[in-house]
């Protein structure tokens, strides 16, 4: 029997990383956090920020490897299913790159026969703005709401086809953690990785 897989998608500080630990702290099951985070640890830094690539069209000599990361992800996430684990991967799908990749429903269609629960994890810019603000390594933070910010906010949610949203403005990492276990015994049909398979 495959493993659960739950992936969740949003801007930068939305709070995909503190809402994939809790998964891992609070459900049942041998959850594995296969996200950004743990792609670009072992990608070369001249692939960087590999699929973390903001919107806007910033590196297009980066762009022709973006959509191979992200199947080799997705196809690493399909075989550690495969063997019966579980699977959070925390990601921020978007397609401003400087032209359209389509990389979300190709990604959808690659994981066919097998249950994904997709996660829109929205958070007020305000609250993100503050959490920038609050770590001051952060690549882009300070007074107002920089534009690749806005950006972010405005592009990962495009085209908003979800399974569950949660708003992490309102909602601690247990609560949505809570959330996605009573949505996994639950899934919808279809789920919104069938319907984004068809776009």
């Amino acid at each position: 029997m495959s493993g659960r897989i739950v992936i969740l998608n949003g801007a930068p500080r939305a709070g995909k990383s503190s809402i994939a630990r809790a998964v891992q702290d609070s459900l049942p099951g041998h959850w594995i956090n296969l996200g950004v985070d743990a792609q670009n640890a072992m990608v070369p830094e001249a692939l960087l920020p590999g699929i973390g690539l903001r919107p806007g069209g910033e590196r297009p000599d980066l762009e022709p490897f973006v959509p191979g990361l992200y199947f080799a992800l997705y196809d690493a996430i399909a075989a550690h299913a495969l063997q019966g684990f579980d699977i959070v991967a925390d990601l921020g799908h978007h397609d401003h790159y400087s032209r359209p990749l389509g990389i979300l429903p190709a990604c959808a269609r690659r994981m066919a026969g097998l249950a994904v629960l997709f996660v829109g994890i929205r958070c007020p810019i305000e609250t993100i703005m503050a959490r920038r603000n609050a770590d001051p390594q952060f690549y882009v933070a300070g007074p107002g709401v920089p534009d690749p910010v806005r950006r972010w906010q405005e592009a990962v949610h495009v085209p908003g086809l979800y399974d569950l949203d949660l708003d992490t403005g309102a909602l601690s990492p247990e609560a949505c953690a809570s959330a996605i276990g009573t949505a996994l015994a639950q899934p919808p049909e279809p789920s919104a990785f069938e319907r984004l398979a068809r776009l």
